[in-house]
């Protein structure tokens, strides 16, 4: 099966260098007409400038590509909105949006400064919110939308001093459950991927061997097919060094304690609580509201 994103319009952000460097040509290459954003700050999102949107924006035009430049800083709701105006003015529609914009300010908690937190969540968090927002009203009137969000690894299994990441990243994961629901209708997919890279925010963290590993390239086959046609939702993706792999939210069992319920109990029986043998990854919330009253329910009928 060939993936190819021909007459569609994909915005990629963070895209002047990396991961999102990556995605960006490889949209170009398979057809898109590609907005590539990219704030163009330091890691830690001070600075700014569009040199490195524009070079990426070089690079696709030089390989017969289209593409344009746009410098928003994903923070900012005005800023987001202005860039999809720009997309519609130049092309009419948007398709794709890779939210993948992100900065770093790692501290461990105790030495955390409240405005570093609010920030990366601004970035990370509020910056997916702003994109999805920005084009999702398009995507409902053209009966049509797929959006990649990115989460990471620190969120869904925790890294020493990134208790901000953290949270952005598995904030990003509860939008993209919700909007899943939302978008069903007007076939809008919503995925996210998990990507272990060497970038520039984290190349300092490995190896000149492990750096040749995690490549940016070994990541975006995953992105592609999370944007493409025939892509499904609510689904998380991790990538990494050539390995492809899915993460799931599952639930166990339980154990039904009725009346009886007491801390105590719940100590007592905490092995079987958290079995796995017959875990499942619930729809939606009232699925588990579901699953409560059917539990509780067929006790009581069996009394």
């Amino acid at each position: 099966m060939s993936i190819s994103f021909k007459d569609q319009v994909v915005i990629v952000t963070g895209a002047g260098a990396g991961l999102g460097r990556s995605h960006a040509l490889d949209f170009a290459r398979r057809g898109a007409k590609v907005v590539v954003n990219d704030f163009g700050g330091a890691t830690d999102g001070t600075g700014g400038s569009t040199a490195a949107s524009e070079a990426v924006v070089a690079e696709i035009k030089a390989a017969g590509g289209e593409a344009i430049a746009n410098g928003a800083d994903v923070s900012d709701e005005a800023q987001v909105k202005a860039m999809v105006d720009q997309a519609m003015a130049e092309w009419g529609r948007v398709d794709v949006v890779v939210a993948n914009a992100g900065i770093l300010r790692d501290k461990t908690f105790i030495k955390m400064e409240m405005d570093d937190f609010r920030k990366v969540l601004d970035v990370h968090l509020m910056g997916t919110v702003h994109c999805a927002k920005a084009v999702w009203a398009i995507m409902r009137e053209q009966g049509y939308g797929r959006l990649v969000f990115t989460t990471s690894s620190s969120g869904m299994y925790g890294n020493f001093g990134q208790s901000n990441y953290g949270a952005a990243k598995m904030g990003i994961v509860g939008l993209m459950n919700v909007l899943t629901q939302e978008g069903a209708k007007y076939n809008i997919h919503v995925n996210t991927i998990s990507p272990t890279a060497s970038t520039r925010m984290t190349e300092e963290l490995f190896d000149e061997a492990t750096n040749e590993i995690l490549t940016p390239e070994s990541i975006t086959p995953a992105v592609v097919y999370l944007a493409s046609k025939d892509a499904p939702s609510k689904t998380i993706l991790c990538a990494g060094g050539g390995c492809v792999a899915r993460t799931y939210v599952h639930e166990t069992e339980g154990v039904y304690f009725g009346k009886d319920i007491t801390a105590e109990n719940v100590a007592d029986q905490i092995e079987a609580i958290s079995n796995t043998a017959k875990q499942e990854a619930l729809p939606g919330a009232f699925d588990q509201t579901k699953k409560y009253v059917e539990m509780a329910l067929a006790a009581k009928a069996g009394e």
